[in-house]
């Protein structure tokens, strides 16, 4: 009879024993592959299933909890990135007669009102042909005042018109008459900066 501390056989003793050495590895292999099922899924899915914090995921949820700047008397400043600017322009068309007159418009997407610096020093009226600045209103200003607006949500509010005479202007040339730009139909472009907003589009108008 064989028996494990013993086996008796043919072959050397040493031969059975390497063979029960490799059945014995053989089912621990077998035992590993088993315990990587059970375990291994169960292990991956526990680290899918744990869930980022709501701030993790949604950046508006942080940016919802970080209060709103405000100035020195408590009023909410505007975020300018929640603020749109329209260049305007009196009309679409004009007569040999007749000067563009030339204002904006601004409003707010905030939920709440809000206040903004807008006042003339930091305008800029910009008119454009092509690719050829003909016209600053900064070029020559020689008074701007400062002036704080409060933007009501969703409420366009519109400046003050101001004129352009037909010329191309230049800051060596405030002093100086100035050349009158071609008309008899020719195609312009104002475009408008209140400090470091500028309006999403330019405003076409056409000069007879």
């Amino acid at each position: 009879m064989s028996t494990f501390k013993n086996p008796v056989g043919p072959q050397s003793s040493s031969v059975y024993w390497r063979r029960r050495l490799i059945v014995g590895l053989g089912l621990l292999a077998v035992i590993a592959i088993i315990l990587l099922i059970i375990f291994g899924p169960k292990a991956s899915s526990d680290t899918a299933t744990t869930s980022p914090s709501a701030s993790e995921t949604d950046p508006s949820a942080a940016e919802s909890s970080t209060p709103a700047a405000t100035d020195a008397s408590g009023a909410v400043i505007c975020d300018p990135a929640k603020l749109t600017l329209e260049a305007i322009t009196d009309d679409s068309s004009y007569s040999e007669d007749q000067n563009p007159q030339l204002s904006f418009s601004i409003k707010s997407t905030m939920t709440e009102p809000c206040v903004i610096e807008a006042g003339s020093d930091i305008q800029e009226f910009v008119i454009t042909s092509g690719s050829d600045e003909i016209w600053n209103s900064q070029h020559c200003q020689t008074e701007g005042e400062p002036a704080t607006i409060t933007l009501q949500p969703g409420v366009s509010v519109q400046s003050s018109s101001i004129e352009w005479d037909r010329t191309r202007s230049a800051t060596d040339t405030c002093e100086s008459d100035r050349p009158v730009v071609t008309a008899d139909g020719a195609s312009y472009h104002l475009e408008v900066s209140v400090g470091d907003i500028t309006s999403e589009s330019t405003k076409q108008f056409i000069l007879n």
